[in-house]
């Protein structure tokens, strides 16, 4: 089924294995899509910065 939580999609250019947007918003309740620069399968590792403050983001939306 439909998972109907809200969700935040990062995608990264370089992820080994990216899910089409309208899949995801198919599947899901997206409420945050971020295009990310740069980075890949090991995001928060690689692009600490943009990871982080993009997951801030999507849960300042629920304070």
């Amino acid at each position: 089924g439909r998972v109907t939580l809200p969700t935040g999609v990062a995608a990264f250019p370089k992820e080994i294995l990216r899910s089409p947007r309208e899949w995801c918003e198919d599947n899901y309740t997206i409420t945050r899509w971020t295009t990310m620069p740069r980075g890949g399968h090991f995001a928060a590792f690689e692009q600490p910065d943009l990871f982080t403050e993009d997951v801030s983001a999507f849960f300042a939306d629920f304070r």
